[in-house]
């Protein structure tokens, strides 16, 4: 295979990497009084370090040629002594570097948790799981050496190397201009070292994320399901082979870009000692100045102590380069728009009475930053549900029923009009106010696997037993329960897979009967349900919904024939409103939806 240019060519200089590098290190800013510590420690141990060699140079001029025991003894102790401190003063920099580099690491898993938390729900439906928590686990855990070690790495062999080649000059500068006159060449190589890797590391992370998702998607509980009854076990486990095998030669790449450049450097290095022997004994052939030999010895100890931290810069810089493409990852999620945010002013409610209503509402699908074409979902929808009454909404699937009930707890916001409870705009509440406002039941019902105690205390940390067993025997689940093994210290099962579709209605009617919202929205709460089940839960929820603002998203309209308003949506848009009794005789859509819901019962 022929190739008309080189395999690889460094990318173009990152205009914004300088920019990236200022925000890098203002996650340090919090800890900079630790991290002024740490440069102390590693100044005070650098200057130990060099003075070493200092010593050992009076031991070979001085002490032993002239005998002298007693200053033998001291300078002897004293190089012991600079070991001692040595290793005390790097176990504390160790330290102290360590945990502020985990609480960096800390820091940026809570603000990238925390911005999740606040992003739209459109975000999640166009991301992938595995995704997610890929950039939370992979990438901030990818850059751990870097946040732990680094900053004090690269302050400690900076601080070594100027301390040492001060030595050196200090020492012979002839000789010091031998050893530094490759330099320049070493960091070069290390930046086009860094480069290459930071290029790489980029497609490293994004393999770790597909693969992430794979996972996440094919072993939960319903991928293990589908995989099995569609006969694809087979099929997903070579997808993922394929996918491990793209990692593995990105690993392999990874590891191994310029590593050839890097350990050539180190065999230059690692050569010095020889040449600048060399070049002390041609100097004294040719009639130069003669070099002691302990100022030889000491020179050579300086030059192998300049090895370790020069090799150990140039790789702290490689390193930061290929860190650069992990942050810039971190930095993406950051920076995502909070398109549902808290006013900086917001309203809070003690008590709501539960009025709602929608005035000229609008709404579509990718208006909020998503970077989707706007899709109109809901136009000019104007209704009015007063405290403790009931509204059903009926329609074809993607008319937007469920849409429409979503804007009122905010889980999107609507693109004009607005959505009002108790006359105030829903975008002007604070989040707990809302929350406690409006609760969901919808048609799936999430369960976390823990315990069926925990599950339902997650609408209410601080309930007490006797109100859990009060809202599961008002959801007519309690029986259920206490006839479990272990009660309500059951697991519930990964995604409640423990518990029948109706169990696990009930038990999401429990648990909102625990936070006891004013608001109630019912999306399809019965529709995946058998007649039978159904009927049980319907107990359940018409129990739930006493007293409370009711809003019905309906499929089986058997559920919702006593509702105060009934609404039919037709493509958006209300088609049609009344009561049951109302809709029939007018003999529209409603009615048309009616006559084929029963004629599909007799079926």
């Amino acid at each position: 295979m022929h190739h008309d240019r080189p395999d690889w060519t460094p990318p173009p200089a990152d205009p914004e990497q300088p920019a990236q590098v200022r925000r890098i290190l203002r996650l340090f800013q919090p800890y900079r009084g630790r991290l002024a510590l740490v440069g102390l420690l590693v100044a005070a141990s650098s200057l130990v370090s060099v003075a070493s060699p200092f010593l050992l140079r009076e031991i070979l001029d001085t002490a032993i040629p002239q005998g002298r025991t007693g200053l033998l003894s001291l300078l002897a102790l004293g190089m012991i002594a600079a070991a001692v401190v040595n290793g005390v003063f790097g176990v504390l920099q160790t330290l102290i570097s360590t945990t502020v580099g985990q609480r960096v690491m800390h820091d940026l898993r809570a603000s990238v948790y925390d911005r999740l938390q606040r992003m739209p729900l459109a975000f999640f439906t166009r991301t992938r799981t595995g995704e997610v928590q890929s950039r939370i686990a992979n990438d901030i855990g990818g850059m751990q050496a870097t946040v732990t070690s680094t900053a004090t790495s690269l302050v400690s062999n900076l601080t070594s190397v100027v301390a040492t080649v001060v030595a050196m000059l200090a020492l012979d500068w002839r000789l010091t201009a031998v050893s530094l006159l490759l330099l320049p060449v070493f960091v070069w190589i290390s930046r086009r070292v860094g480069q290459e890797r930071k290029k790489i590391t980029s497609q490293r992370q994004k393999q770790m994320a597909a693969m992430a998702a794979m996972v996440t998607e094919s072993l939960s509980v319903s991928g293990i399901l589908l995989g099995r009854t569609m006969g694809r076990s087979d099929s997903l486990t070579q997808a993922f082979t394929k996918e491990s095998e793209r990692l593995v030669g990105l690993e392999v790449r990874s590891d191994m870009a310029g590593r050839w450049r890097m350990s050539t450097i180190g065999v230059v290095m690692a050569a010095m000692p020889a040449l600048i022997y060399w070049a002390a004994g041609f100097a004294l052939h040719v009639g130069g100045p003669g070099i002691s030999l302990g100022t030889l010895v000491a020179f050579v100890s300086l030059q192998q102590a300049l090895f370790r931290p020069a090799i150990s810069l140039l790789a702290t810089g490689v390193q930061m380069q290929t860190s650069v493409a992990l942050f810039q990852r971190i930095f993406e999620y950051l920076d995502l728009p909070v398109d549902i945010a808290e006013p900086e002013q917001p309203v809070r409610l003690e008590r709501v009475r539960g009025d709602v209503r929608f005035e000229n509402v609008t709404f579509a699908y990718g208006a909020q930053g998503s970077g989707e074409e706007p899709r109109a979902v809901l136009s000019d929808i104007e209704l009015t549900v007063p405290a403790g009454g009931s509204l059903a909404v009926v329609g074809p699937t993607g008319s937007g029923k469920s849409t429409l009930s979503y804007l009122v707890p905010r889980l999107y916001d609507v693109v004009g009009g607005r959505v009002l409870i108790d006359g105030v705009d829903v975008r002007d509440f604070d989040f707990d106010t809302l929350a406690r406002a409006v609760g969901v039941v919808s048609q799936e019902t999430y369960l976390f696997h823990a315990s069926v105690a925990d599950n339902l205390r997650f609408a209410k940390p601080d309930a007490t037993d006797e109100e859990i067993v009060a809202a599961a025997e008002a959801a007519q689940i309690h029986d259920h329960i206490a006839s479990l093994p272990d009660g309500y210290d059951t697991l519930v099962g990964e995604r409640g897979y423990r518990f029948s579709g109706g169990e696990k209605q009930r038990l999401a009617i429990a648990r909102t009967i625990l936070r006891d919202p004013p608001i109630l929205i019912l999306d399809e709460a019965t529709s995946a349900l058998d007649t039978r089940t159904e009927h049980a839960v319907q107990q359940a929820i018409d129990a739930l919904s006493e007293g409370r603002t009711t809003i019905t998203i309906a499929h089986r309209l058997s559920t919702i024939r006593d509702a105060d308003q009934i609404v039919f949506l037709d493509r958006g848009r209300v088609a049609e409103r009344g009561t049951h009794q109302e809709l029939l005789d007018s003999d529209s859509h409603y009615a048309a939806l009616i006559r084929r819901d029963a004629h599909v019962a007799v079926s």
